[in-house]
């Protein structure tokens, strides 16, 4: 316990994971918190009167309960016996050999196949942050600097598993970024500097990082040093598959926010079982692939030559299936190249996965002639950067058995014939039952027993049997060992000469496949940057041949990608929602055009469940989809490069947050229009719901004025109940108004999800209730009412009641002195009724009402 408390002190914040024996062990707190986690027994012993808590599990299971702990958001610290109890008369030496956390794993079990195990740090510097990432079971080391929100974008996209802070950030993060992410702190000397540049140019074998691209990043740097110096701090040391630190380069890339991100459901939904965009367009084989589709996904391309380098190999694969179907076969045969060769660096790859590298690597060869052979450009140049690893494939064939063991120990890894004295000590362990076979029939023969038995057990080894009938036959240079009831056993210095030499030889055989194994893994890390080269393009390709087999699927085609500022859909559909509809139910395909000449902002109005958003989502997908390389769900799509994507949907509450409703739809579209440029997409749907109607009305028409009135005059949807909104396309040239078409039967609506010209008359509400099954009486009552609030607030009736109001004041008190009197004769007066909007009408009507009240009140 004294040495369990020495190396407790050391790792405070860790579960300690202490081996005795065959068990790891966790005592006090940390037995409690196992013991609930794993569903383990938790007992208790007294040391020198106290009581101490303990959980145990065996240590074969260490790979069953890891996992389960690290995703309880544990740091487990693996404590290891460092010497063979047999060879010490004192206490074991013991240390850690590992500190496991949420963010730092290379278990398979703790790791997802498809998605990346991010440790991410970030670095709150005076004028910015520094964010910086890295997966150490891929070798991927990525660093960036900026403000607030491009941080918090970053970290929405690549969804680190554990984040570390300075001990003086941690309130500022909490309040900046959410609690949701699992946060270590660091002591805050770690940020500084020039520690960062000294870890870095020492883990690189640098004497600068200009070679990386990254030195002008002061903050970004900080931010990769901590997460260097946290890999050392938890016993990860072996990272010479960290191989780079490469800068994400926000510029290249799409700028979505957050609140985009999650409205679209690129890859994450609020909802459980929502089906996510990621979900309809993963077709990919390899892990490697899984992992780049959804980086592709986070980081849609601004660069028209990329992406049409993409859409070419995907229409070259389109038209040869054959091909695809071969490079879709290969894929498949192959492993995670990225994260064995990974294991290769850290030294923690077993027999078994090296034999499946070597199998990966040779599904690259035919991968390698298909790409080098084709007609297409991306593809051959995809050929010609693919290694084939051919002294490496060859030396691991030779050397390891194709069925060689998941664990070294259980033996047989070595191949026959890669070691002469391999080979011997074998056949000496192995051929033992020849030569017993010989003893047995030499001893018979020499003492005339005819019933002699060889045989072994863990007591004394080998023995020879001989029955009781016989004893007198016994020669006297045997040794007797044990008595039975019918049966007396034996042991001759020839037997005892003979198993010496087999356990000898089965130790060294041993011995030596481990050494031979050891030698090998130091030999194959040479072939680290080629093997994590290969992963790269076939990542790619991967990406690429799932893409073809989506569009082939689903009747996707290739848009055309240009320069323009125009965005042309024809028939285009929601890549989701077409495919979660109901057997034999088609998708009611829409056309939109988008433009900063005459049609930059499109007013959608009709009634809720009739598809407004769905028409917006689609566009802002249709668009993503082309600028990652994809064919798009449409007949025809003229894609002039989009920089910026802005969403708003609907008032989403985050009251955890202790924002209102409002609040936080104000702060998302304030945020849309701080940022604006002559390429942005933007989404508006419904926005002004979460207040008052006049007032909802009143922001809505203020932004959609400020969007048409603003130099970038970004391509705008605008979804919105309030109809009043379609008399803005009276005064503003470039907003055109739209309707989801909706066919009135005689009790019923039928929603017809047809985006036609022209505004739409009322919204249908009531209609949607009785739909949703809400009771009769309600529905009658609502009628009511609906019908007087049409009346009292119909546009011609305001309208009516301003002239009537005006004419009289002209009449009546022209003359008046009083200066009430004059006030309002002066605001009626001077009104254009024609020009004037419903919204304006009740305004104007209302200020009237509120000077006269106040009046009364003075009077009285």
């Amino acid at each position: 316990m004294k040495q369990y408390n020495t190396i407790k002190t050391k790792y405070p914040d860790a579960l300690l994971l202490f081996r005795v024996g065959d068990f790891y062990e966790t005592f006090g707190e940390d037995a409690v918190k196992a013991s609930q986690i794993l569903g383990i027994i938790l007992t208790h012993r007294n040391n020198g009167g106290d009581r101490t808590e303990l959980a145990g599990f065996p240590h074969h299971s260490l790979n069953t309960y890891l996992p389960k702990l690290v995703k309880a958001g544990q740091r487990v610290a693996i404590c290891d016996q460092l010497e063979d109890p047999k060879m010490t008369k004192t206490i074991v030496k013991r240390g850690v050999t590992e500190l496991v956390t949420p963010g730092v794993a290379m278990n398979d079990d703790i790791l997802h196949a498809k998605t990346n195990n991010f440790l991410c740090a970030v670095h709150f510097g005076s004028k910015m942050l520094g964010v910086s990432f890295v997966d150490i079971s891929t070798g991927e080391f990525l660093t960036a600097q900026g403000d607030e929100e491009q941080i918090d974008k970053l970290l929405q996209n690549f969804g680190p598993n554990e984040v570390l802070v300075s001990k003086a950030h941690k309130k500022e993060f909490s309040e900046v970024f959410g609690a949701n992410y699992h946060s270590f702190y660091i002591e805050d000397w770690v940020f500084q500097d020039d520690y960062a540049l000294e870890m870095l140019n020492s883990h690189f074998k640098t004497t600068t990082l200009k070679g990386f691209g990254v030195d002008h990043l002061t903050y970004g740097i900080m931010a990769s040093g901590v997460v260097l110096h946290y890999l050392s701090e938890t016993q990860h040391r072996q990272l010479q598959h960290i191989t780079a630190l490469r800068r994400i380069a926000e510029e290249e890339h799409v700028w979505m926010d957050r609140f985009t991100i999650k409205n679209l459901e690129l890859y994450h939904s609020v909802n459980a079982e929502a089906v996510t965009l990621l979900d309809i367009m993963d077709r990919t084989l390899s892990p490697m692939g899984g992992r780049m589709l959804k980086r592709w996904l986070a980081l849609p391309l601004k660069n028209i030559e990329k992406i049409r380098r993409r859409h070419q190999v995907i229409a070259y694969l389109s038209q040869h299936e054959d091909i695809l179907q071969k490079l879709q076969h290969h894929i498949k045969q192959m492993g995670d190249l990225e994260r064995l060769i990974s294991k290769v660096a850290t030294g923690r790859i077993h027999p078994k996965e090296t034999i499946q590298l070597k199998n990966s690597l040779e599904s690259v060869i035919p991968i390698k002639q298909l790409g080098v052979q084709s007609n297409d450009k991306s593809l051959q140049s995809i050929g010609d950067q693919l290694h084939s690893c051919d002294m490496l494939r060859t030396r691991i064939k030779e050397m390891l058995h194709e069925e060689a063991p998941m664990n070294i120990q259980k033996g047989n890894t070595v191949a026959k014939g890669y070691s002469e004295e391999l080979d011997q000590l074998r056949e000496l362990a192995y051929s033992g039952k020849e030569y017993l076979d010989k003893m047995l029939e030499r001893e018979t023969e020499r003492t005339g027993i005819s019933s002699l038995k060889i045989a072994s057990n863990n007591v004394f080894g080998y023995y020879i049997e001989v029955r009781n009938t016989h004893k007198d036959k016994v020669p006297d240079e045997w040794i007797r060992k044990q008595t039975l009831v019918s049966a007396e056993r034996y042991i001759t210095e020839e037997l005892k000469e003979y198993e010496a030499k087999i356990l000898g030889a089965e130790e060294r055989i041993l011995s030596l496949e481990q050494q031979l194994f050891s030698q090998l893994i130091v030999w194959m890390q040479e072939y680290i940057a080629p093997v994590q080269n290969n992963a790269h393009q076939i990542a790619q390709l991967d990406c690429l041949c799932g893409f073809t087999q989506l569009a082939r699927e689903n009747s996707y085609v290739q848009p055309l990608i240009n320069d323009s500022t125009e965005i042309e859909i024809k028939n285009g559909r929601h890549p989701v929602i077409e495919k979660q509809l109901p057997l034999g139910e088609a998708y009611i395909a829409n056309d939109v055009l988008l433009n900063r000449e005459n049609q930059q902002i499109i007013m959608i109005t009709g009634p809720n469940m009739s598809g407004k958003s769905a028409i917006l989502r689609q566009t802002a997908l249709i668009v993503l989809l082309a600028q990652i390389g994809s064919f798009v769900p449409a007949e025809d799509a003229k894609i002039g490069v989009v920089d910026k994507i802005f969403t708003r949907v609907g008032a989403s509450d985050n009251i955890s947050m202790g924002e209102s409703t409002f609040m936080v739809e104000m702060n998302e579209t304030a945020s849309i229009l701080n940022n604006l440029s002559e390429r942005s997409l933007v989404l508006l749907d419904e926005i002004g719901r979460g207040t008052s109607t006049y007032d909802g009305i009143s922001i809505a028409w203020a932004i959609s004025e400020y969007l048409h009135e603003h130099p970038a005059r970004a391509k705008t949807l605008f979804a919105t109940h309030y109809h009043e909104l379609n008399e803005m396309a009276v005064t503003f040239e470039r907003i055109k108004n739209y309707n989801v078409s909706v066919k009135e039967l005689k009790d019923k609506v039928l929603f017809l999800r047809k985006l036609t010209p022209g505004g739409s008359e009322h919204s249908f509400g009531i209609h949607v209730a009785k739909m949703a099954g809400m009771p009769q009486q309600v529905i009658h009552k609502a009628h009511k009412i609906l019908k007087k609030l049409e009346k009292s607030h119909s546009s011609e009736e305001l309208t009516h009641k301003l002239q009537t109001v005006q004419n009289e004041m002209q009449l009546s008190f022209f003359n008046l002195d009083d200066p009430l009197l004059e006030e309002i004769k002066e605001e009626i007066t001077h009104l254009d009724i024609n020009t004037l909007t419903p919204v304006e009408a009740l305004m104007k009507l209302n200020e009237i009402k509120r000077l006269l009240t106040k009046n009364e009140k003075a009077s009285s």
